[in-house]
Parts: C-alpha cells; structure tokens; sequence
C-alpha cells in the first residue's frame, strides 16, 4: 500500500471521527445538559434530587423520558368540549366551598380526563400518564401530582378503622393550595396547543383574505354587473 493511499485512508477516519464527535455534542445539547434543563425547568430539579444529586443519571432519566413521550401530538379540543371542561372546572371550584376534600378528588378526576382528551396516556395509568404530561407540560405537572397524592390521601385517611381520619386527612388550607396548583396544569391542557393557533391563524387569514378580494373584486366590476339602484324622486 502506497504512502498516499495510507495518508488518505487516515484522513477519510479523522473526517469520520470529526462527524460523529460532531454529532454526539449536538445530541446531547438537544436531549442532556442544557437542553435538557430549558425543556423541563422544575423537573429537572426535581429529578436531580430523586437521584440524590447525581446529575448523569438524572438525565438519563429525562433523555429517556423525551424518547418515549416526545413524539406526542396533543388531539386538539373542538369548541363546545372546552367550554364543556371549564364549566365543569368552575363548577369543582364553588363545591370547594361546602366540600373541599371532595372538590380536590373531583379536580384529580377532572385533570386526569383532561389529559386522556388531550391524547395523554389514560388516567388509569397514572404514572405513565403523569410522565407523558411532564416531557410536555413540564412547569405545572407537579400541581396533578399534588393534588393526586391529597386525594389518595384522603380516602386512605377515611378507610382507617381506629378513629384517626381527621388527625391524618390534609387541612382545608392544603386542599386550597392543591387546588390552585392543579389548576395551572388544567388551564395549560385546556389552551390551544401551538399547532392549533397555527392552523387557526393561517384559516383565519386565509378568510380575511377571501372575503377582501371578494370585496375589491365587486368595487371592480362593469356598472352594468352592479346592482341597479333606482333614482329617488
């Protein structure tokens, strides 16, 4: 073998070696280290401390996390189903007032149907549902979890049979706090996701455009096309 061919072949493997470094960088700035911590604020937090400050596998974690539920698409809400679901949300918040433990369940109830409308894995599946909503609502899934916990907590608290419930069931002041979490999450599902306000702006103007040739193109016409309007008098 000639010294040119090794001298080639050498350069053709540090061009290789140069594109995968390349590549691998680029991966993990989009799914570890920064990238990781931009899309899940909070969470990233939260997964750095469940693993008790270990940063790599906290990542992994979240990497792993975004290969299984990133590609979700959320199903896009007609009209009347929003309105539906505020409704049903505003009427949760006023039984607070008379109910509050009950109004908490209903809140997980009514989030956990929300998610499944929305595309999200069903609520029969909390944990994976709760990991599909934290790769996509990242800032506020804590709230679902929260009010998850208060309302497992207190159907535990009432089933105990030796008199303990109210010492052990959450106070009202926790269940208010829970609900106001909650809510940001519930709000968050309920609004148009980007693709939709795409779809919705590019439809509207596309009408507005429509309706405005229609318009000039009248303004256009040969006064023998335009209506004929009588002569007062």
């Amino acid at each position: 073998m000639s010294t040119g061919v090794i001298i080639a072949l050498i350069v053709i493997v540090a061009v290789v070696v140069a594109v995968l470094a390349a590549l691998t960088v680029r991966a993990r700035g989009a799914h570890g280290g920064g990238g990781l911590k931009r899309r899940f604020g909070p969470e990233y937090d939260r997964a750095v401390a469940r693993h008790d400050g270990d940063v790599q596998a906290a990542e992994r974690e979240l990497a792993a996390l975004v290969e299984r539920h990133g590609g979700l698409r959320e199903r896009p809400l007609e009209p009347a189903e929003r309105e539906r679901y505020e409704a049903r949300w505003t009427a949760t918040q006023e039984h607070f007032v008379d109910s509050p433990r009950e109004a908490v369940a209903e809140a997980d109830r009514l989030v956990a149907e929300l998610a499944g409308a929305r595309g999200f894995p069903d609520g029969g599946q909390y944990e994976e549902q709760v990991a599909a909503l934290s790769v996509h609502h990242a800032r506020h899934v804590q709230g679902y979890r929260t009010v998850h916990r208060l309302a497992g907590a207190q159907g535990e608290a009432a089933g105990r049979a030796d008199g303990s419930s109210d010492a052990a069931a959450p106070g009202t002041e926790e269940l208010r706090a829970a609900l106001l979490e909650a809510r940001a999450l519930f709000e968050d599902l309920l609004a148009p996701a980007r693709g939709e306000l795409t779809a919705k702006k590019t439809e509207e103007t596309t009408t507005t455009t429509t309706t405005a040739r229609r318009e000039d193109h009248g303004r256009h016409l040969p006064r023998t096309f335009q209506r004929h309007q009588p002569k007062e008098g």
